[in-house]
């Protein structure tokens, strides 16, 4: 159960000094081991799909489908990173969130789809059916899961980044991201050597028909699958560790929805001859919107809790009293890495930047454990996060105070319900213009 205390310690306050020392567990628990072993289970991953890719589509294909399927992967990264500012996750969790997808997730799909396949093609002797079947079925779920395995990862040992909806939803598209850049290679490139066998060019070729399916009308495909795991453990992380039947419940549904999405659009080629544009237009570009909306009202969201939660710090002296104010504004909080950056140098920016990502996080720890949703840790990483700001206040303060006034809304004017003459009334509203006035020439 966590300590929390309603009124946070003043800064000159014994709770509020210097987190104590941890003492070191078991050298398979060290950092640098874990890093190792991940490091090396991924390059080996990439390593073996870079080879089975290659050997599918050639190596002029590879490089061909590698240009191509390169291109929508800074935009999709970017959408998910402007998503995730409002409290920036560290650059390693993305890092392994996509290399993940990359390497591990799409190793773990091409060999277990190839074997599932070529299984029931055997069994039944029907390839197509078998085809069919492994598209709709097996491909779904064996993809699906070798993806949420990122966000399980994530989950269970970067727990202190894992907190909500947003958490999930960009672990959840980054990885998927990094998977369908694998996958696009694989088809691109095959597209560019059936293209060279049969001699077609152009508009009318199979590489420009892939190139129009796969990057331009749907680079958003299987992050919208994923994204539907992610947003079940963003809803779990918001209940406490005990809460433990919805914790395994949650991500179990997300999970479920992302491999029935993405068995429907698998299966859209098998409805018809418009099958693939209905499933497009009715299925998945409503759910794209949907999914948006809602990722970017939980943006808000957060921002407003940033708003409520910190100025119990400023009644502490912890905070300024207009911070509060400019850290639940995206605006505000560019406004002030940008004055950081201009007058003291992109050091005091990037303090700046990581003064902003602390309050938030220390609003985010307090609005959960007002809701009994805080770790056993509370108190430690409260007090981590409050000498965090602490470090930092004096380059932090200024530019903030700056942005403050940048964006302040003007005191209103209030006229009196009397008549007011000179420079401070309105006359004309009040008198028409054949009253007589004193003042006038």
């Amino acid at each position: 159960m966590a300590t929390y205390s309603q009124y946070p310690p003043h800064p000159g306050h014994p709770a509020g000094g210097v987190p104590g020392h941890v003492p070191r567990g078991r050298w398979w628990h060290r950092t640098g081991v874990r890093y190792g072993a991940l490091i090396t289970l991924l390059a080996l991953s990439g390593l073996v799909i870079l080879a089975l890719v290659r050997q599918q589509t050639g190596t002029e294909g590879f490089l061909v489908g590698l240009g191509l399927a390169v291109l929508p992967v800074p935009l999709l990264v970017a959408a998910f990173r402007w998503l995730d500012r409002v409290d920036p996750g560290p650059w390693r969790n993305l890092l392994f969130s996509f290399a993940w997808g990359a390497c591990a997730a799409a190793l773990i799909a091409i060999v277990a789809n190839s074997f599932a396949t070529r299984w029931i093609a055997t069994a039944t002797a029907d390839p197509t059916g078998a085809d069919t079947l492994g598209a709709t079925v097996i491909a779904p779920i064996v993809e699906e899961s070798a993806k949420a395995a990122a966000v399980l990862l994530v989950f269970l040992f970067r727990r202190r980044d894992f907190t909500g909806i947003v958490d999930g939803v960009v672990i959840a598209g980054v990885t998927a991201t990094g998977f369908a850049f694998t996958e696009n290679i694989l088809y691109l490139g095959t597209a560019f050597g059936t293209d060279q066998l049969t001699g077609d060019r152009g508009f009318t070729s199979v590489t420009a028909a892939t190139f129009f399916v796969r990057i331009v009308m749907s680079p958003f495909a299987h992050p919208l699958f994923t994204v539907l795991t992610g947003i079940g453990f963003g809803l779990a992380a918001r209940f406490p560790d005990r809460r433990h039947v919805r914790r395994v419940l949650l991500p179990m549904t997300g999970l479920l929805l992302a491999m029935g999405m993405h068995a429907v659009w698998n299966g859209s080629s098998t409805f018809g001859q418009y099958g693939f544009f209905e499933v497009y237009g009715l299925f998945m570009v409503p759910a794209f919107g949907l999914l948006t909306w809602l990722a970017v009202w939980t943006r808000q969201r957060e921002l407003r809790a940033v708003r409520e939660e910190l100025p119990v710090y400023v009644l502490a002296g912890w905070l300024a009293p207009s911070e509060p104010f400019v850290l639940g504004s995206m605006r505000a909080r560019r406004l002030a890495r940008e004055y950081a950056g201009h007058h003291l140098g992109r050091p005091a920016a990037r303090s700046v930047a990581r003064y902003e990502a602390c309050a938030t996080s220390l609003a985010f720890l307090r609005y959960r454990a007002a809701r009994g949703r805080a770790g056993a840790d509370f108190a430690v990483r409260e007090r981590e996060l409050l000498h965090e700001l602490w470090r930092r206040r004096e380059v932090a303060r200024p530019a903030l105070e700056y942005a403050a006034r940048r964006i302040a809304p003007p005191a209103p004017v209030v006229v009196p319900p009397w008549p007011v003459y000179g420079v401070y009334g309105n006359t004309a509203a009040s008198y028409p213009a054949s009253a007589y006035n004193p003042y006038r020439s």
